[in-house]
Order: structure tokens, then C-alpha cells, then sequence
């Protein structure tokens, strides 16, 4: 075990009751805080800062799209890198950074400047989370590992609720610059932390090398993966650029395969992939987090466009989300033992489905009070439910050296969903929308309509999830994979 993933135990054996392993779990949680807030705080003041730097409706997509891209590129070379060169040395790179270019992005006073800051934005974030998440597994053990994972789930899950409150709050009230100015003292607690409670670790070295081409291959076809799914509405599913760009996404990941196949020290163990329920439990999470992600966009353009919300009243009405994920997060973690983490999944997915399909009805004079508060808590609970059990069905049975890889491949399944979610649905909500105003129905209906259609599909995409959730591991705690079975799977890699 790795000395920063080595933390001194009661006499129960238990690390979480200590007061260094709540303050570590405390700092870790801070770490997913500020990612998944980044990702929404923004979205809020994007029509200030369309304003103020002079963005054309077509480029202001680049200010969430830009840090959306890095993120989701780098991070299997991030996670990886973290199991290879040592977690606290990549958490501690990647919050510099991430802190050195939410100042840039506050400062910038270009398009140019602050597109390139979200860019570097993104790239910080996708080396500190993959590095938090995977010292949180193999810091805590057995029933720890669980609550701790839980603790994990609900705190990324309210983080979306949240920024969006503080979005409309800093926007309102303090400029738009303070959406990004707000994330450097964060940055400043986690950097102090994670030098004074954390200890230094060297990773592990490879023998035969870095596999530089392993690494050029996957992160080029997450780069163009995201990059065309990102693109894809404004450009069009059937364009040709649309097209090339899954097919030479495809090509390089295909490319990506073989040259891992062949190597004897890949830079990503596919063996990784045989252990029980870890593909189903990030496929759950790519199809989940797409209905999810989608949701929270139409939802707030409904408030603003539809109802009239200001950006304040935006976020202040998501505050009640936060309810409802924490109490899903804290269930889930009572019942993992009782049940295993399948069930917890499948009925989140479920409860979720029907919150989003509740509000799939929503109307063009709809209230707060009577459309959108009760599908918003109910789809809230389903949130905290499935996504603490998915955290944990991903990392289970991960052997301690891969857990940076398990890690990045849970996040990236975040990622990857959120931007195939917006890609698709956008795609057709605009498509009702528009048909709709081209036989002359306002645009309020027209634009309600669509959003119906879009959340209507995004409940769908719930039930998908549930369903293949029944293919994820149902751990109740059960241990790492040991050191014997792994190398049956994969002798040359752990000999090594």
C-alpha cells in the first residue's frame, strides 16, 4: 500500500472514526465539490458573460464546452497517471492548476482568454478527481469504503444544485467574474490539506516504460469523442463532420485496443474490464447521467425562458434538489450492507425516471409550487440513490494498484454521458421547437413543447439505466480483488 493510502486505524480498525479520517474524507469530498460545481455554476451567467465579452450565441457554447472537452479527454490518462506517478503529486498538480485558471477566467477580458482558461480549467479537473477518488477508495475499507463512497455520491450530487444557486447568486449580485473568482480559496483549503493531512507517495514504476502511444490514442479519441458529440447539434447528425468524427474516434480507440493487447505494460490493464459488474456500473453511469445532465439544462431554460425566473430565482429553486439527493446518498449507504448496491441503483433509476416524467408535463403557465417542487425533490432522491450505488458497484473488487484507472473510468462515464445527453436532447427539443414555430405557435408553447419532449426522452434514458444496472455487481462490502486472482487475469502486468 502506498504511503498516502496507508492511514494509521483505531483499535476497531475503523480509519472513518478518527478525526484525521473525517478530515480526509472532508477534503477529498472537496475535491468532486469543485469539479461538478464548476460544471454548473457557469451555466447560470453565461447570458452576462455573453454580454459583457461580446460572444456570438454560437461561440458561447465554448465557455461550457471548452472545460467539458479536457475534462472528459484526459481522464484515463489523468487516472492512470495518478496510479503510475502517485495520487497526491496528481491531486496536488491538477488543483494548481485548476485554482491558477479559475483566476485566469476571472480575469480574462477576451473571448480568447477566457475559452483557453476553460480549456486549462478542464485539464486540472480531469488530474485531481480521478486522484481524490481513488485515494478515497483505498483509504478506506470494508463498511468505511461505503459510507465514505456515499458521503462522495451525495456531496457530487448536490454540487450541480448548488452551483447552480451560487451561479445565479455571485451573477446577481456580485458580476459574473466571481463564478470562477469563488473556486480559488477552495482550491487554496484542498492544496493546504492535501500537503499537511495527506502523505507522499511515489506510485509505482512500470516496468518497460510509460506507454506514450497507449496514452496518445485514448486521449486523442476521448479528445474527438466529445469534441464531435459536442458539435454534433449545431453541425447535424448526418454531417459529414458529425460522421468523420465518430468514425476516426472509433479508428483511434480501436487502435488504442490493440496496442494495449500487445503490450506487456499497458497503460490501461484491460483486464481491468473482466471484473464483475465494473463495465455495467460505468455503462449505467454514461446512459444515467445523459437523462440527468439533460434534465437540469431544460429545466432551468423552462424557468428563465418560459416562466420569467431570473437567474437568482433559477438557483434558489434547486435548493430543495439538495434535500432530496442527500437523503438518497444517506439511504444508500444504510441499506448497501442490507441489500447490495443492485437494488439501491435500479430503484434510483426508477425513482428518478418517474420524478423526470412528472415533470416531462410540465405547462407554459406553469408555478414553482405546483409543477416543479414535488418531480424535483422526487428526482433528486432518485439521483442520490443511484449514483452513490454506482460509485460503488464501480470501485468494487478494484485491486489498489488500478484504483486511479477505476476511478478515471467512472468519472469519464460522467462526463461522456453529460455530453451525449446535451448533444442528443438539445437535438430534439430544437427539432419540436421548431416545427412547431414554423406553424405559427408562440414561442412560449413552442419552446414548452420541446422541453416536454426532451425531459420525456430524458425519463427513458432512466429506465435504460435501471436496466442495465441489473448487470452491475451487487457488492455488499466485499474486498479488492486479491493479488492471486488478478494475476490469473493479467500475469505479466502484476509479475512486473
Amino acid at each position: 500500500m502506498n504511503a498516502s493510502t496507508a492511514p494509521p486505524r483505531t483499535p476497531e480498525g475503523s480509519f472513518l472514526a478518527t478525526g484525521r479520517g473525517k478530515i480526509t474524507l472532508a477534503l477529498l469530498c472537496a475535491v468532486t465539490f469543485l469539479d461538478v460545481m464548476d460544471g454548473a455554476i457557469v451555466n447560470v451567467a453565461l447570458p452576462t458573460i455573453r454580454t459583457h465579452l461580446g460572444f456570438s450565441v454560437q461561440n458561447l457554447q465554448w465557455v461550457v464546452s471548452g472545460y467539458l472537452i479536457t475534462y472528459g479527454g484526459f481522464l484515463l490518462l489523468g487516472g492512470r497517471a495518478a496510479d503510475l506517478l502517485g495520487r497526491r503529486r496528481l491531486l496536488i498538480a491538477g488543483t494548481a492548476l485548476f485554482a491558477a485558471s479559475s483566476l485566469a477566467c476571472g480575469l480574462a477580458d477576451s473571448q480568447g482568454l477566457l475559452v483557453g482558461a476553460r480549456l486549462a480549467q478542464g485539464l486540472g479537473a480531469a488530474m485531481m478527481s480521478p486522484a481524490a477518488l481513488s485515494i478515497l477508495t483505498t483509504s478506506f475499507q470494508a463498511s468505511d469504503r461505503h459510507k465514505a463512497l456515499g458521503v462522495w455520491a451525495g456531496i457530487s450530487g448536490l454540487a450541480s444544485a448548488v452551483g447552480l444557486f451560487f451561479g445565479g447568486l455571485l451573477t446577481q449580485e456580485f458580476g459574473w467574474r466571481w463564478v470562477f473568482f469563488v473556486s480559488v480559496p477552495v482550491c487554496a483549503l484542498v492544496l493546504f490539506g492535501a500537503l499537511r493531512i495527506l502523505k507522499a507517495d511515489h506510485g509505482r514504476s512500470a516496468p518497460g516504460g510509460f506507454d506514450a502511444v497507449g496514452a496518445v490514442l485514448v486521449t486523442a479519441a476521448m479528445l474527438l469523442l466529445i469534441f464531435t458529440l459536442v458539435k454534433a447539434p449545431d453541425e447535424g447528425w448526418g454531417a459529414g463532420r458529425t460522421i468523420g468524427g465518430l468514425a476516426a474516434s472509433a479508428v483511434l480507440m480501436a487502435a488504442f485496443v490493440l496496442n494495449e493487447q500487445r503490450r506487456a505494460h499497458p497503460l490501461v490493464p484491460l483486464s481491468i474490464f473482466r471484473i464483475k459488474g465494473l463495465a455495467a456500473a460505468d455503462a449505467t453511469q454514461v446512459i444515467a447521467w445523459a437523462g440527468f445532465y439533460s434534465m437540469f439544462f431544460f429545466v432551468t431554460l423552462y424557468m428563465q425562458n418560459v416562466l420569467g425566473y431570473s437567474q437568482l430565482q433559477s438557483g434558489l429553486s434547486y435548493v430543495p434538489v439538495s434535500v432530496g439527493i442527500g437523503f438518497g446518498s444517506t439511504v444508500a449507504t444504510k441499506m448497501f450492507v442490507r441489500t447490495g448496491t443492485r437494488p439501491i441503483i435500479v430503484s434510483g433509476a426508477l425513482l428518478a425516471a418517474g420524478g423526470i416524467l412528472w415533470l416531462s408535463r410540465i405547462p407554459v403557465d406553469g408555478t414553482y409550487l405546483g409543477n416543479l417542487l414535488a418531480p424535483l425533490v422526487v428526482m433528486g432522491a432518485g439521483l442520490g440513490l443511484l449514483y452513490a450505488g454506482v460509485q460503488t458497484a464501480a470501485n468494487a473488487g478494484v485491486p489498489e494498484e488500478q484504483a486511479g484507472l477505476a476511478a478515471s473510468l467512472i468519472t469519464a462515464s460522467f462526463q461522456l454521458g453529460s455530453a451525449l445527453g446535451l448533444a442528443v436532447f438539445s437535438g430534439i427539443a430544437t427539432s419540436r421547437t421548431s416545427h412547431l414555430l414554423a406553424a405559427h405557435t408562440p414561442p412560449p408553447e413552442a419552446l414548452t413543447a420541446g422541453f416536454q419532449r426532451a425531459l420525456l426522452v430524458s425519463a427513458l434514458c432512466l429506465v435504460a439505466a435501471g436496466a442495465i444496472a441489473l448487470r452491475a455487481s451487487n457488492t455488499r462490502g466485499e474486498p479488492a480483488a486479491a493479488p492471486e486472482t488478478q494475476q490469473n487475469l493479467e500475469p505479466s502486468y502484476n509479475r512486473a
